[in-house]
């Protein structure tokens, strides 16, 4: 497991699930269908949850919804599933946390945007409403301040002090201020309503990395309550992961975050649960938590000759895929198992000895055998034209014999 110090914070219960430093760093997702739509919706859901999503998080943007929403959890419920579900609540969550009490009984947390609650004195009254509504009803709310829709009364005050300021701050400064002062303040002001630490989560998102890195860093120090991690607006594919996980990860490797939301642009014939993947790859990389067996790979070079050790990787990862839904149940801790699939004798044996079972391919001008190890040890040699399918009855054999209970 990492290494790195948590930073501390109070535990927060949502549902049955708990968030905190004492607790993994916690994975949820965002559907993206009409919650009104609840055969929709429940079929989202159970795609997230089944991919790995804690904490499942819904729109709640008018009384359908929140009616279906209701419907959807109720049915939840009666199939056992007790993941939370998040109400995402936008200018109208006063009234349709107050006018549909179900949902408000229902749902495990309440997301507010404090930049979209209300103006003058109806953002306190609007904001105080869904805070009491959270008090009376056990519910823990996340504070979640955008820069997208930032408090402009906030900023407004922020820049008007700035300009009278010798040397005034630049903009982006100014704005990376704001978005901490929206959460602390709504913090507080929740605290004094009667929301107690131990139902709180803050959130800072923006579109920018080094913007998002900067305001949750000053978050974390001035403040600890629990915080949820994201970079809003991250983009789709490659360019989503990899900025998200560039931002994610300097936060997490310096103890900050709780629960992390990878948040990528919807693509056509590709499944919402792609940003559950990426949240599970991340964590598992810097070491935090373990989902399945991680295969190291060779990326091929002038010495490979053939690809195919390209496929080999691609099927072994395809079976451990098919086959760890039984496998979490029989093998505890076979999670972080580690195998490599290598392509030549440059790195091959030594990845292959580093690892828990490897294997070694021939490359160009290489004996046509490819050695297999075990627990740092050469174990056989295969050849010839059923490589994969020996590699893969010894790793079945391996694993029942290392991770079987009699084993442990």
């Amino acid at each position: 497991m990492s290494a790195v110090h948590r930073r501390k914070t109070p535990t927060v219960l949502i549902g049955q699930l708990a968030l905190g430093h004492d607790y993994p760093i916690r994975i949820q997702s965002m559907t993206d269908t009409p919650t009104a739509d609840v055969e929709a919706t429940l079929a989202q859901t159970r795609e997230l949850i089944a991919a790995g999503s804690e904490m499942v998080r819904w729109t709640v943007n008018d009384h359908d919804a929140a009616k279906g929403a209701a419907e959807a959890i109720s049915r939840l419920r009666k199939e056992g599933i007790t993941t939370p579900i998040i109400g995402d609540f936008h200018f109208n969550g006063h009234t349709l946390l107050g006018k549909n009490p179900q949902a408000a009984q229902l749902l495990d947390k309440y997301r507010i945007n404090p930049g979209n609650v209300g103006r003058g004195r109806l953002h306190d009254d609007n904001f105080a409403q869904i805070i009491k509504i959270a008090v009376d009803n056990g519910k823990a709310v996340r504070i979640g301040v955008n820069w997208g829709s930032l408090d402009q009364e906030l900023l407004t005050e922020l820049m008007d002090k700035n300009a009278k300021l010798p040397n005034p701050k630049d903009f982006s400064e100014v704005t990376r201020e704001a978005m901490v002062q929206s959460a602390l303040r709504s913090a507080e002001y929740a605290l004094t309503l009667g929301l107690t630490k131990e139902k709180l989560v803050l959130s800072v998102k923006m579109s920018g990395l080094q913007d998002m890195v900067a305001v949750y860093q000053r978050l974390a120090k001035a403040c600890g309550f629990a915080l949820h991690l994201g970079l809003t607006e991250a983009g789709a594919d490659i360019k989503g992961a990899v900025s998200s996980a560039a931002a994610l990860s300097i936060l997490l490797e310096q103890g900050i975050g709780d629960t992390i939301r990878v948040s990528l642009t919807p693509q056509p014939h590709v499944p919402r649960s792609k940003e559950v993947e990426v949240c599970k790859e991340l964590l598992q990389s810097m070491g935090f938590r373990y989902f399945s067996p991680s295969v190291t790979s060779c990326p091929g070079c002038g010495r490979t000759s053939s690809n195919y050790f390209q496929y080999l990787a691609q099927d072994i990862n395809s079976h451990i895929k098919l086959k760890m839904p039984l496998w979490q149940k029989q093998y505890p801790g076979i999670e972080e198992m580690k195998i490599a699939v290598m392509g030549c004798v440059v790195n091959g044996p030594g990845e292959s000895r580093h690892a828990d079972i490897g294997i070694s391919l021939p490359g160009a001008s290489e004996n046509p055998i490819a050695p297999v190890y075990m627990d740092g040890k050469e174990y056989k040699t295969l050849k010839g034209e059923h490589i994969k399918e020996e590699f893969i009855e010894i790793l079945e054999t391996y694993i029942k014999t290392r991770y079987s209970s009699e084993a442990l």
